[in-house]
């Protein structure tokens, strides 16, 4: 099994990140020189503006060490490609299942099927855990009409079909989510989804946080060989991740909207965390990146037990774990892909 090293990530705008030896230097301006050896890294994930030296993206490479570039308030820029490819015959059928929409709406549905069933299992443990605290009828109530889709979303015979199922399913489920605010439900009220910017606290912690998980997922792709450009579900387009996109899917509500609402009812987060700007825009401060980046790490190192595998494996290697499964699907080593369904 993979062993789960760390993640490290730059947060300063100002930073540059440099090699010295088996070293990464982060150099800052008025700041001493920060060093990590990169033997105990799977991953660097930088929020600056400054960006990276050749040769220590060059290094990152030959080690396949996963750096990652965003924009300081979480928008992804750019990725170093892993110097391991993988096998050509994978990948080659990976493109021949991406370029068939029967192919691809086979695996495109079980994504689906997995996020449907782990936000309804999202929705009924906080009915268990917490059913005096929130509306628990109409929470019920979408749950139910969430798994009476799951069956529509089998029979799916088009990506456009199964698309508008996935629809109605996340429209049940957004329209509850605001029941799970538990504390600090003057900030974190929640009413719909919006991205492109985001325009409360709720949506800004959501789209990092997925930000974030869409980064793992293309990092695990790579680890096993797969093209992390080329989904099923979320079809080609130039510089989009749409296999990351795909694998994702399952993961959202028990990886990036439980961890979010766990930040905001235990109180890890609040108001000081964000900024609003007059454009209605609201962001993640660098204090709130570093409270939910602290919180995403020590979720990442829980230990579960894996419904398919029955093993023991850490949350933060979920998506390896899934990226592998799906490899032997299309290698033809499993009749189908087997979803995360989270118990």
């Amino acid at each position: 099994m993979k062993k789960l090293l760390n993640t490290l990530y730059i947060l300063s705008e100002d930073a540059y990140l440099s090699l010295d030896g088996e070293n990464i230097v982060i150099l800052k301006p008025d700041a001493p020189d920060s060093r990590f050896p990169l033997a105990t890294l799977e991953n660097i994930c930088c929020f600056s503006y400054k960006g990276a030296s050749p040769s220590l993206m060059g290094k990152c490479r030959q080690e396949n060490i996963g750096l990652s570039f965003f924009t300081p308030r979480g928008r992804f820029l750019a990725r170093v490609a892993l110097s391991d490819g993988g096998n050509v015959l994978l990948r080659k059928q990976q493109f021949r299942c991406g370029e068939s929409e029967a192919a691809s709406c086979e695996v495109a549905r079980l994504f689906i099927l997995g996020k449907v069933y782990n936000g309804r299992w999202l929705l009924e443990r906080a009915i268990r855990d917490h059913g005096m605290r929130l509306d628990s009828a109409a929470v019920k109530q979408a749950s139910n009409g969430m798994k009476q889709l799951q069956e529509q979303i089998l029979q799916s015979a088009t990506l456009d079909e199964l698309r508008g199922w996935e629809g109605k399913a996340a429209s049940l489920y957004f329209s509850v989510i605001d029941q799970l605010v538990l504390a600090g439900g003057d900030v974190f009220c929640f009413t719909q989804r919006s991205r492109r910017p985001p325009l409360d606290p709720m949506n800004a912690l959501l789209s990092f946080l997925y930000t974030l998980l869409a980064s793992d997922c293309a990092s695990a792709l790579e680890g096993v060989g797969l093209d992390e450009q080329v989904g099923f579900l979320h079809r080609d387009r130039p510089g989009r991740n749409s296999l990351a996109l795909d694998l994702m899917e399952e993961l959202r509500p028990v990886v990036a909207d439980r961890a979010a609402l766990t930040m905001i009812n235990n109180r890890i987060v609040g108001k000081d965390d964000f900024t609003w700007q007059e454009s209605g825009a609201v962001y993640l401060n660098d204090e709130g990146r570093k409270r939910v980046l602290t919180t995403w790490q020590e979720r990442k190192k829980e230990v579960i037990t894996h419904p398919y595998l029955q093993e023991k494996v850490e949350w933060g290697l979920v998506p390896h774990i899934q990226a592998l499964l799906l490899a032997r699907y299309l290698r033809g080593d499993l009749d189908e892909y087997p979803p995360f369904f989270w118990k």
